[in-house]
Parts: structure tokens; sequence; C-alpha cells
């Protein structure tokens, strides 16, 4: 089952329906083109983003985020959808480990990263990397800049991996520039600051829930109930 974030490689057609899919009148179609050329040429995965309302059910909506302008730092997405049988490949985002030791990390954070995945190897926690600092580790192109953060995607299956890894954030939040999500059973992904801060709040408040084809809030102590039930399947 696809997730938001997953990494897709595409077949020739489905490169051709991602380029089908940008209009030719649209102010960045030339700059488009051009990346999704490189793209295809470099055989970097496309990323899977919330579904369109329109989305057919054998279809899969997915984006191309190019780096930042060197000129004015503008940001050029790239939206689109392909067929789910012109999909080659999936994986999930690249773990932690495997990003800190890229050599495209700035070098104000290596040890800040390797610090963070010895931590969690060590007490059991699995981080991924998605959004800018993924795609630099990807690539090679230069995403980064002295503002961005480090996008960490988290799946706890018990009440107790949660607040473990609430902990670790929040602790490494101290020298890195960390964001991203916790993601619950059936793909329901909260900020993990705003989730946090309701853990150390009122278990009825309620935060934003971003789903594959929906954004949502729900409350705090329901979320919490996804992960009971995950661990107490009978």
């Amino acid at each position: 089952m696809l997730a938001r974030h997953d990494l897709l490689w595409l077949s020739g057609e489905g490169w051709r329906q991602v380029r089908g899919a940008v209009p030719a009148e649209a102010v960045e179609a030339a700059a488009a083109g051009a990346a999704i050329a490189r793209w295809r040429e470099a055989d970097w995965p496309v990323i899977v983003r919330r579904a369109d309302a329109d989305l057919g059910p054998d279809q899969v909506s997915v984006g191309i985020a190019l780096p930042p302008c060197a000129e004015d730092g503008r940001k050029l997405r790239i939206a689109s959808r392909v067929a789910l049988d012109a999909v080659r490949r999936r994986a999930p985002p690249p773990p932690l480990a495997r990003v800190a030791q890229c050599a495209s990390m700035p070098p104000s954070w290596r040890a800040s990263l390797a610090a963070l995945a010895r931590d969690a190897d060590r007490q059991g926690t699995a981080l991924r990397v998605y959004g800018s600092s993924a795609l630099q580790a990807l690539t090679g192109q230069a995403y980064l800049r002295d503002s961005s953060d480090i996008d960490l995607l988290v799946q706890p299956r018990a009440i107790v991996e949660l607040d473990a890894a609430l902990g670790l954030l929040r602790t490494h939040a101290t020298t890195l520039p960390l964001d991203g999500e916790i993601v619950f059973p059936g793909g329901r992904a909260v900020a993990w600051k705003e989730l946090l801060a309701a853990r150390e709040g009122s278990p009825a408040s309620r935060v934003l829930v971003k789903e594959m084809t929906r954004v949502s809030l729900v409350r705090f102590d329901a979320l919490l109930a996804l992960l009971e039930e995950a661990a107490c399947p009978n």
C-alpha cells in the first residue's frame, strides 16, 4: 500500500504521463519539462503526495520538488499523477542512518545527525528522512539552506514507542532543526511538535492529521487508541 512520502521509480510510460500532466501554457512549463527529462535520465524517484480529489482508483498522485533557484530561492514543484502499472519500484523514505553518512549533508549537522542515529538505534526507534534532506542525499543537488529543517518520519507501534520517539526528538531538537511527522496506523500523520504539545497537555486536544485523501482535526486520545488497538489486535 502506497503512503505519502514514498519514493517511486517510473517506467518510460510513467515519465510520459508525468510530462503530459504539465499544462503547456504554464508559466514554468519549460523549466518543468527540463526537470522531468533530467529526473528520467538520472532515474531519480518521484514522491507520493496526497491524492488529488479526482484521482482514479488505478492512479497515484506524485510530485517532483526542484532545488531552490540560486538567483531568488524560488522552489518549483511539479504535481502530476501516473498509473499504478507505470511504477517500476517503490521504497519508503531513506533511513536516517544512511542519510547521516552522506557527504552532501552540511558539515555543521554531521556529528549531531550521527548522534541522533546512534540514539535512535539504541532505543529501537526507526527514523526515516523525507523532504529537502532526503532529496539532497538521493540526487546530490543543493536543496539545503541555512534555514532548512530535517524532516523525519516515525511509525510507532505502541504508546511506549510513541513516547520514546517524542523524547528522542525533543532531546535532539536542541542541536538540530528537526521537523517531520509521527505516522499512526492507517497512515494518519501528525507533526511531531504538535503531537508533543498534545501529549503534554489535554488528551482531548485536537491535532491536524494528514492522510492520503484528506486533512482533518482529530482528538489526540483517538490517535492513542489506534496504537492500543494495533498493540492488541485481538
